[in-house]
């Protein structure tokens, strides 16, 4: 969806000032916002029924119908095929990612890469901040970038620094990359419910969130809160969810990790947040290091193949690993005696790789 619906919530019927007024202060101010709310959310929020509630979402939800912006309820499978076939998907800058994702990073669907503390996370969302400004025919997505930083690791530099290396304007592109530094679990979600607001006033394309559940995980700490913190968790995953397909956009997701101790074989390594973010994302890659080089693997996906391939961290961003000797960055080069220890290490991890 490119451009503003020409329609106001107090269009919708039963919605005079006092409601209006309500969803406003509730954080909904498009009928796109009301279309991605939940009942519960509604009544909790704003202190009114569920008929009244149920009756909002309906009647934003039919409107959205009707102009084309949402599915009907009953569709042919040809249809959605062929919506399928305009997807559009924003390059990584790695030929190896973009196979493994068939093509790219999608619109409508929320991707999530987890793994360990530089595993290159961080990294591909970075690299993403300027691959997805570039045009359509580029491979991009011709939009702006809206970057929720809950571990305070965006870095304006390394943006600087991937689109200097890349002959792009240094300017025009952190103009377009706008950051929404967050402090709590609370603020957190609080922008989440925001989101439509800001992806139409800013044009904004490709939404991170790096990471999902940084603050969740500290503040909800012991069993007696986990349940609390699921439900918060459960709600922040669809309502994104639900975003990406309503507004046509791509949503990235980081995730940390955690160590399963009753795991004997194999990598004991899973992603945090259990269930709930599992089944939520569109795709899941896990990303470990390997070496000088990184891998990912395709965990979970409702069409791609399992695989799992290498890619590398450069002073252009993410690249593949022929690039390595041309573009590594100074402050990842190491002498030549450690690289061929590395690239053992590799070796000896790849046929572990291959037992399991």
């Amino acid at each position: 969806m490119s451009e503003a619906i020409e329609v106001d919530i107090s269009d919708l019927p039963g919605v005079g000032p006092a409601t209006k007024a309500k969803l406003e202060a509730g954080g909904i101010t498009t009928i796109l916002d009301l279309a991605a709310s939940t009942v519960n959310e509604l009544v909790d929020n704003l202190n009114i029924t569920d008929e009244t509630a149920h009756n909002l979402i309906f009647e934003s939800q039919r409107i959205l119908k009707e102009k084309g912006y949402l599915e009907k309820d009953l569709v042919s499978a040809q249809e959605l095929y062929d919506r399928r076939a305009k997807m559009v998907r924003c390059t990584t800058y790695s030929n190896n990612l973009d196979k493994l994702f068939l093509g790219g990073i999608e619109t409508q669907a929320v991707t999530e890469f987890y793994g360990e503390f530089g595993s290159g996370k961080t990294q591909i969302c970075h690299t993403l901040c300027i691959s997805s400004q570039l045009p359509i025919e580029e491979h991009g997505l011709a939009g702006n970038v809206l970057y929720v930083d809950t571990e305070s690791t965006f870095r304006p530099e390394r943006i600087a620094q991937i689109a200097k290396t890349r002959n792009m304007d240094v300017d025009k592109i952190l103009e377009n990359i706008h950051v929404a530094k967050v402090y709590n679990a609370s603020h957190l979600e609080l922008i989440v419910k925001a989101l439509g607001g800001l992806i139409q006033q800013n044009n904004i394309k490709l939404v991170v969130v790096d990471s999902i559940i940084s603050l969740h995980r500290a503040e909800f700490v012991g069993r007696g809160t986990l349940s609390e913190r699921q439900q918060k968790l459960n709600a922040i995953m669809h309502r994104l969810k639900r975003i990406a397909e309503i507004y046509n956009i791509a949503i990235v997701i980081t995730n940390q990790v955690q160590a399963s101790p009753d795991t004997f074989f194999g990598d004991p390594t899973k992603a945090a947040g259990g269930n709930i973010i599992g089944h939520a994302s569109t795709y899941r890659v896990y990303l470990r290091k390997a070496g000088q080089e990184r891998k990912a693997i395709m965990i979970d996906s409702p069409c791609h193949p399992y695989g799992d391939t290498n890619f590398v961290i450069t002073e252009g961003g993410i690249g593949d690993p022929d690039e390595t000797k041309k573009t590594i960055p100074s402050w990842k080069k190491v002498p030549e005696k450690a690289v061929r220890k590395a690239a053992s290490s590799k070796e000896s991890d790849d046929d572990k790789d291959s037992e399991e």
